[in-house]
């Protein structure tokens, strides 16, 4: 294969809205090509392709976006921006931006900590009463 495989989102007629709003949130993001029918963009360098097929599907937590965070102020800067302007907080880290993506925004010591068989309770019952995850709340389970 020669090209990456990559995400191809179905919007309701607002694919520009949508990469204009990820394009602000993510570093090294741009807008490559809009057609009208079709814009292509980076979020972090990833390609994504956005596709304003009408209203007939909607996006659900069937398919989500995971955001790796290397410390709490990471994870407070994506999740305040993709939950403003109407999106919507859910529990253990997930969140919906304003146009129905889901989003996971989670520590990158998630991992470590949960591979601790001592501790991995306590992290997850911790994690499990959290929407935002705080880190420092997680360290100390």
């Amino acid at each position: 294969m020669k090209k990456p495989v990559y995400p191809c989102l179905w919007f309701d007629g607002n694919a520009r809205a949508a990469a204009d709003f990820y394009c602000t949130i993510f570093p090294n993001s741009k807008i490559i090509v809009d057609n009208g029918m079709v814009v292509n963009f980076e979020l972090n360098g990833e390609f994504f392709m956005g596709l304003n097929g009408g209203p007939h599907f909607k996006f659900n937590e069937a398919v989500s976006f995971v955001i790796p965070c290397k410390d709490q102020e990471e994870i407070d800067h994506y999740w305040y921006k993709l939950i403003a302007d109407g999106g919507q907080e859910n529990m253990c880290g997930w969140c919906k931006d304003k146009f129905g993506l889901s989003w996971q925004v989670v520590p990158e010591i998630l991992g470590q900590l949960m591979s601790d068989p001592e501790k991995r309770p306590r992290v997850m019952q911790a994690f499990m009463k959290m929407r935002k995850f705080d880190i420092e709340a997680l360290q100390n389970a």
